[in-house]
């Protein structure tokens, strides 16, 4: 897994034209032309097929997913191979980690982060895909946000798109991916839904406040309670934080901002928050029908 550049300012010249998000809904396949322009494919999968978590497998069907990796990337990629993937949050820990001190040196520091990590995941570190990046430095204390993915299951995803014929470059998860995109540079909250999964994040600038991803339960009664749980245990979080209130909540996910409100629930309070999506679905440029709600990690995978 490569960070090699600052997650919310990123830098495109240093990761490929070529990107695709693999969720339990579908793969989504984008294309960067131009400036501020990308082309877009999206594959549906069968339900079951993509079961995100930290224990293998993630895929039940392997070569069903390959299938509609390589025909969602066909139908855009030209001649580009290598590209930048896009995974499920459920499938990489994300932390928020202080430190007293850390190396400026990556060989130094990361055995370090490593070393912190044994404690910290339930699996095995030494042969996982980790990758960190400092948000800031204060006084004696050290402020990084750090990915970690299982080998086993970045084996999973990178083989998939090898087997579609392509080459993952840099691996993403998705709520990171996405933030990318945001055009704000004031504090925001974003929540990113994806199948069972729940990520609640805040930024302020360049910097990633908060980085949260739960399970949702499978009952639909208790899926809403926990969802709205969620949202007011954000906005908690948000004010005590920013000594301000939210007045967006930006929504990542199938359906987009409106089937979140729907999830929601119409006795859940929002306390004002305006609910919208935090990328459009394209109406131009797109092949295929472009589900709402699934757009954001890879317009934020090819921000510039």
């Amino acid at each position: 897994m490569q960070l090699p550049f600052r997650i919310l300012s990123p830098n495109t010249k240093l990761r490929p034209k070529l990107a695709c998000e693999i969720t339990p809904e579908g793969v989504i396949a984008a294309r960067q032309q131009k400036e501020e322009q990308a082309v877009m494919s999206f594959v549906p999968l069968p339900a079951g097929i993509v079961t995100p978590s930290l224990a293998a497998p993630n895929f039940t069907d392997p070569a069903t997913a390959a299938a509609a990796l390589g025909k969602a990337l066909d139908e855009v990629a030209s001649r580009e191979k290598q590209l930048t993937l896009v995974v499920p949050d459920a499938a990489v820990r994300v932390l928020m980690l202080d430190f007293d001190s850390l190396p400026d040196n990556a060989q130094e520091a990361l055995p370090i982060v490593r070393f912190r990590l044994r404690k910290l995941t339930p699996f095995e570190v030494d042969d996982a895909a980790v990758s960190y990046q400092v948000m800031h430095r204060r006084r004696e204390q050290t402020h990084v946000l750090v990915t970690v993915m299982p080998a086993t299951i970045r084996a999973e995803y990178e083989s998939a798109v090898r087997a579609a014929g392509y080459e993952p470059g840099v691996v993403l998860p998705s709520t990171l991916a996405a933030m990318a995109a945001l055009t704000t540079s004031d504090p925001a909250l974003v929540m990113n839904r994806s199948g069972l999964a729940l990520t609640t994040a805040i930024t302020s600038g360049d910097e990633l406040l908060l980085h949260r991803t739960l399970e949702l339960p499978v009952s639909d009664e208790l899926h809403h309670e926990e969802l709205a749980q969620s949202v007011s245990v954000a906005q908690a979080y948000f004010e005590d934080t920013l000594n301000s209130s939210p007045e967006v909540l930006y929504c990542v996910g199938p359906g987009g901002a409106e089937e979140f409100l729907r999830v929601l629930g119409e006795t859940a309070e929002v306390d004002g928050l305006r609910v919208r999506d935090l990328v459009s679905t394209p109406a131009m440029g797109t092949m295929g029908t472009m589900p709402k709600g699934l757009v954001a990690g890879v317009v934020g995978a090819l921000a510039s």
